[in-house]
């Protein structure tokens, strides 16, 4: 299986400092690789306000995806759209050009979160669209998948960025003592504010998606 990402940044024309909002992009990015090595073609940015990256796996590619999410700064969101199938490439003389059904795919699904958040569902950043040619159980995976998707956008959507930075921690097992102690807050403080974010259901999930490599 291969799963072909597009992220792009919501609200790009209204940044006040697009290129410092890049910049700690970027780096948070380089942050949620090394805790979490598990893309096969790192996310890098492509043109305008976009990235583009590639994973294996679509558990791998949802629990990096929420890493992101609860990594990024408070100014800077992105939208992702996943897409499952065949992934390559067309040669051009400035830079090769992303091509296949994965590629067609991602943006189809960048194009319906994009739809999904200017209407009912305004918290929505991510979509998985996969072929008409998938199985039974994969169709039914990336359903699923979606489901869980909107659930986990919609919480991590509302949190604080405090409350993002200590579910990022609790998510890579970090402990709420330690937490405390960085946030200069009390363990005590720690613990309610994760649990009135949410963010319990959201270290839940993104250990379900990492079981299988840990």
């Amino acid at each position: 299986m291969t799963i072909a990402v597009i992220a792009d940044i919501v609200g790009s024309r209204l940044l006040e400092d697009r290129g410092s909002t890049q910049a700690r992009i970027e780096a948070s990015m380089a942050e949620v690789d090394r805790a979490l090595p598990v893309a096969s073609s790192t996310m890098r940015a492509t043109f305008a306000d976009e990235f583009q990256a590639v994973f294996d796996e679509l558990d791998d590619a949802l629990a990096w995806l929420l890493l992101l999410q609860l990594a990024l700064p408070d100014e800077a969101s992105l939208r992702f759209g996943l897409g499952v199938g065949d992934v390559g490439s067309v040669a051009s003389e400035s830079a090769d050009i992303s091509d296949g059904p994965g590629w067609w795919r991602a943006r189809e699904a960048i194009e319906q979160v994009h739809a999904m958040q200017d209407r009912a569902v305004p918290r929505a950043r991510t979509r998985i669209v996969g072929g008409e040619d998938e199985d039974v159980a994969m169709a039914d995976r990336i359903r699923f998948a979606n489901a869980y998707a909107l659930a986990r956008d919609e919480l991590v959507g509302a949190m604080s960025q405090r409350a993002r930075r200590l579910t990022y921690g609790r998510c890579l097992g970090r402990t709420q003592g330690a937490l405390a102690k960085e946030e200069g807050i009390t363990q005590s403080a720690v613990s309610q504010l994760l649990a009135s974010s949410g963010a319990p259901a959201i270290v839940a999930g993104y250990a379900a998606l990492t079981e299988r490599s840990s």
